[in-house]
């Protein structure tokens, strides 16, 4: 099969990273791939709100540079609220930017690490209407850290029943990590419900990519890291740690569980950006937090996400094919490795693939950042 040359994007003010662009083999895609390297950080000011074009001096001549995008300013929820969505569980909702505004989702990461106020920020509130939520077990939903009714499919249900409680047709669906992983299988479940999607460090819940950052993989580049996690469990488990974190983290000794999950989520936090963030790893070893998120992810990945199997949302992407989807991925994210990013792509090159070169997992990351932001800023006029 002939390669085809995929042509190279010069920047303009609505898309900034178009700096280089890949190669790749296509299986008969219905529309041409895009696969785009964003440019580098230029290290500006946070203040800069909007993309433009401004130049500095190279080797004494000024040659133009594309400032990044940013989030957009803080803001606050017009409407808080609770959904009951079973006899147990209680879903913490709220909504931000305009009323009137298109429907977007966010759907956040972990599974079990609750939402951010930040995740509000990725979209132009003046022209969005924005919905935020905590998955069962987490963040400000009720109760806390539950194993019980907790599935993946139960969170796509949830996220139904929120669709239809706030009364919107289709929305668009925002989800990183996990919420990537999230994001598919709602969207591959309700396409009808689905606007466009925007993607971010790609995570398809295959046994390899589990294996890579609790096993080994990940525990190679970051091996001071991973001393505290390794040390939790004895010499004798460490040829299966998940099942070992497993053991204690649903145990009875609720010492040895608390260990076990602040031991989890700061190795997780530890690798999440390219330059280890000290505020989120302090952040993911509170307690309440590091329970949530080390008992809920444990128990999904032990159980393979409730997925029939591996590449089941591989298989399901000709459900979602036409939608409009933008793809982010940091090049050297090692929570999930862009393998994943990559998997995806190929089986569907009609969604905008964009890596970006300097750049690991974290949305917060600059170069992640405005990708996002220039997704759904592109996104919001549709």
């Amino acid at each position: 099969m002939k390669k085809k040359k995929v042509a190279q994007a010069k920047p303009t003010r609505t898309s900034p990273r178009r700096a280089a662009a890949g190669k790749s083999d296509r299986s008969a895609p219905k529309r041409k791939s895009a696969v785009h390297a964003a440019k580098p950080s230029l290290g500006l000011s946070r203040s800069a709100a909007r993309s433009a074009i401004s130049t500095r001096s190279t080797s004494g001549s000024a040659a133009p540079v594309v400032e990044r995008r940013v989030l957009y300013p803080a803001i606050e929820p017009y409407t808080r609220g609770y959904l009951r969505v079973s006899e147990l569980h209680e879903l913490y909702y709220e909504e931000c930017g305009n009323p009137a505004g298109k429907p977007a989702i966010f759907l956040h990461g972990g599974p079990g690490a609750g939402s951010d106020k930040r995740a509000r920020q990725f979209f132009d509130p003046q022209h969005y209407r924005i919905i935020v939520f905590d998955q069962r077990g987490c963040g400000r939903s009720r109760p806390s850290a539950s194993l019980v009714e907790n599935t993946t499919w139960h969170l796509v249900a949830d996220i139904e029943r929120l669709r239809k409680h706030l009364a919107i047709e289709r929305w668009l669906v925002f989800g990183g990590s996990w919420g990537s992983t999230l994001a598919l299988a709602y969207s591959e479940a309700h396409p009808e419900r689905v606007s466009e999607i925007v993607l971010r460090g790609i995570f398809l819940l295959r046994y390899a990519e589990i294996r890579w950052l609790y096993q080994h993989g990940a525990s190679e580049i970051f091996p001071d890291y991973w001393e505290a996690y390794r040390d939790v469990i004895p010499v004798d488990e460490r040829d299966d740690y998940l099942n070992a974190y497993h053991k204690r983290l649903t145990g009875t000794d609720q010492r040895a569980a608390l260990a076990a999950a602040r031991a989890w989520s700061v190795w997780e936090a530890s690798t999440s950006f390219l330059y280890s963030n000290q505020d989120n790893i302090k952040k993911w070893g509170e307690d309440q937090f590091a329970l949530a998120v080390a008992r809920i992810e444990c128990h999904y990945f032990v159980n393979r996400g409730f997925l029939r199997s591996e590449t089941q949302l591989l298989d399901d992407v000709e459900r979602i094919r036409n939608i409009p989807t933008t793809i982010v991925q940091g090049r050297y994210d090692i929570v999930c490795p862009a393998t994943s990013a990559w998997d995806l792509h190929r089986v569907w090159p009609e969604a905008d693939f964009r890596v970006v070169p300097d750049a690991g997992h974290s949305a917060f990351e600059a170069g992640n950042t405005h990708e996002l932001v220039s997704a759904t800023d592109r996104y919001r006029s549709r």
